[in-house]
């Protein structure tokens, strides 16, 4: 008698990244998302014609997400664009409107590394809270 085997293939689960965005000090303008997986591109998606950018309005942005996306290592910078001129406005180099990162890394001079930003997204959900920054 011949022993018939079977192989059950899992069907790989959709990946999804889900961002809690919290800390906004208004609800005006929109909020730009840029996630990356290339580190030299970081944090200025424009860089990067592989990145995923999405604009949300303040008003909506509590809670948004990103599916189907491949396994790998990621960074997501966001910039709360009140004035919804689609840029990030300054004085004297300093954000006058309010950012954030995965990660909620600490803020010097400048926007941290890829490195203090990266994150894991595997099969499944994962999950991203970022706290928004304002310096003024």
């Amino acid at each position: 008698m011949g022993l018939l085997l079977t192989a059950t293939v899992a069907a790989a689960e959709p990946s999804r990244l889900d961002l809690k965005i919290v800390g906004l000090r208004s609800l005006k303008g929109n909020i730009l998302i840029c996630l990356t997986a290339n580190g030299r591109a970081f944090p200025n998606c424009a860089k990067d014609a592989e990145a995923h950018k999405m604009t949300v309005p303040a008003a909506k942005a509590a809670s948004v997400y990103f599916s189907d996306l491949a396994p790998g290592t990621y960074a997501v910078a966001l910039i709360h664009d009140e004035n919804a001129n689609g840029k990030l406005d300054t004085a004297l180099m300093i954000p006058r409107e309010g950012f954030g990162f995965s990660n909620n890394p600490a803020i010097g001079f400048g926007p941290p590394k890829f490195a203090a930003a990266r994150f894991t997204v595997g099969s499944g959900e994962t999950t991203q809270s970022i706290k928004m920054k304002y310096m003024f």
